[in-house]
């Protein structure tokens, strides 16, 4: 049986890191640099983001964040899950887990902007409920790389 525990955690730990850096990684295989618009942990500390890390029979293995923005609505960062553990529902867990933070924090809109090919993570947006919108936030229009999204809650 899988033990999946998704937690508010620090993300400048050991293991956090290690998520953060693959992502990160990842990211800069698919991306330009000037199409990644990441946080690194320290930033992830801000007192306007809540960090949440999954742990399956108490590896870390995937991670999100929500970033609280002052005009009312909250943005999705930083998701990942370690590619041996997808397909295990993780993202699924950590999204929800970041829904109810929105939630708790009075906010009824989430967005995010994620990118053009990385098609397993707008699948899951979308099925989650996310739909398109247009570029929100310091995200620059008309980037080719980036797809917009939002959810009301």
């Amino acid at each position: 049986m899988n033990n999946i525990t998704v937690i508010p955690s620090d993300p400048t730990a050991p293991d956090a890191r290690a998520l953060i850096a693959a992502l990160d990684h990842y990211l800069g295989q698919l991306y330009q640099p000037e199409d990644n618009h990441l946080l690194d942990p320290e930033q992830l500390k801000a007192p306007d983001i809540r960090f949440l890390l999954a742990r399956r029979d108490g590896r870390a293995v995937g991670c999100g964040a929500l970033r609280i923005d002052p005009s009312g609505y909250g943005e999705i960062k930083r998701m990942y899950v370690d590619p041996i553990h997808r397909g295990r529902g993780i993202a699924s867990s950590i999204m929800a887990g970041l829904e109810q933070q929105a939630r708790a924090e009075g906010l009824g809109l989430l967005k995010l902007e994620t990118g053009t090919l990385q098609r397993e993570a707008v699948g899951l947006y979308r099925r989650l409920g996310f739909t398109d919108c247009g570029a929100f936030g310091d995200y620059p229009c008309g980037g080719d790389a980036s797809i917009f999204m939002e959810k009301k809650l």
